[in-house]
């Protein structure tokens, strides 16, 4: 009796035993590859507890959920001769368990691989400002390239490939800050030039509707003195026309060419006189006509007699003599 009992628990034992090395036990998120005696069964198992075999039967799960992969720094050299240095991330998932676990050893790492060379392929062919600019276009052109050794050989997409980096040289930061700066304050300088422009034209638009109506002259000069004075300062305002100056500058423009012309009429006669050259005599005033009505006590000779002693004051060559010796 005692050992049939013996017999028995042994066998309930290794029924225990044997049924916890047939249940498997798969998540919502996996999928089960079954391997008999080392060949590939063709029934791909889903979430759920499973009974396989415990003998020759053996289940490798594999993750269906998008993994995130990150890339070392690699670096690059661009089109334009930039040495830098780039550091992205990949998201893939499985699409295919049989091709994942089958067609290729080690998923993630050959992922990891591909996406290191091809990092290096997609920057060696653009160039600087491109990285810069349009990310956009070199993650699309990163997804590319990787899913073409990738989705049907080992059943994994690629979902999504961005550049996380870019690490410039101290020399290259320093050149393109200095051209940012340049670049924003030429943006400085036209939006100000564009501005006086502007300004100058509702200013000139002002003064031809102030001309037309010139009570708007006075109303703003008025204003102009208010906020002068709208503070406790000491500031005089003293309004004067713009007028008045103008008849001023007139006036005294007309008075230099008369001073001009006689200051050119006695340089001339200096110039003469220093070359001893004689001054003609203005010619002799013909004798004054008697009028047929003289006043009592009007000698009829008293304007030949005028011009006879300006004759004899003319300056003579020996004048001039003199004048030079002195």
């Amino acid at each position: 009796m005692g050992v049939l009992i013996t017999v028995l628990a042994v066998s309930a034992a290794a029924g225990l035993v044997l049924l916890a090395l047939s249940l498997r036990n798969v998540q919502q998120y996996e999928k089960g590859v079954v391997f008999r005696f080392g060949r590939l069964l063709p029934d791909i198992r889903g979430p759920g507890l499973l009974v396989i075999r415990p003998i020759g039967d053996r289940m490798r799960k594999v993750s269906v959920q998008t993994e995130v992969l990150s890339i070392p720094p690699q670096g690059s050299i661009t089109a334009d001769n930039v040495t830098l240095t780039v550091d992205a991330v990949v998201y893939f998932k499985v699409i295919d368990p049989v091709k994942a676990l089958v067609n290729v050893r080690d998923y993630p790492a050959a992922v990891s691989q591909i996406a290191q060379t091809s990092l290096r392929s997609v920057i060696g062919r653009a160039d600087l400002d491109t990285l810069l600019s349009d990310r956009d276009h070199i993650n699309a052109e990163l997804k590319k390239v990787m899913d073409a050794p990738t989705e049907e050989p080992w059943g994994l997409r690629i979902e999504r490939v961005e550049i996380k980096d870019i690490a410039l040289p101290e020399s290259m930061m320093r050149s393109m800050s200095k051209q940012a700066e340049a670049e924003r304050e030429r943006r400085a300088r036209v939006i100000a030039a564009d501005g006086e422009f502007q300004a100058s034209q509702r200013l000139t638009d002002a003064a031809a509707t102030m001309a037309d109506t010139p009570g708007a002259l006075q109303l703003r000069l008025l204003q102009t003195v208010v906020d002068v004075s709208a503070e406790k300062n000491s500031t005089l305002v003293m309004p004067f026309p713009v007028e008045m100056l103008r008849f001023f500058e007139h006036q005294s423009r007309e008075t230099d060419g008369e001073s001009d012309g006689r200051i050119v009429h006695r340089s001339a006669r200096r110039r003469a006189l220093a070359v001893g050259a004689v001054i003609p005599r203005p010619a002799t005033p013909a004798p004054a006509v008697t009028p047929a009505v003289s006043l009592p006590g009007e000698r009829a000779d008293s304007r030949a007699e005028v011009a006879r002693e300006r004759l004899d004051n003319w300056p003579t060559r020996a004048d001039a003599e003199e004048a030079l010796s002195g």
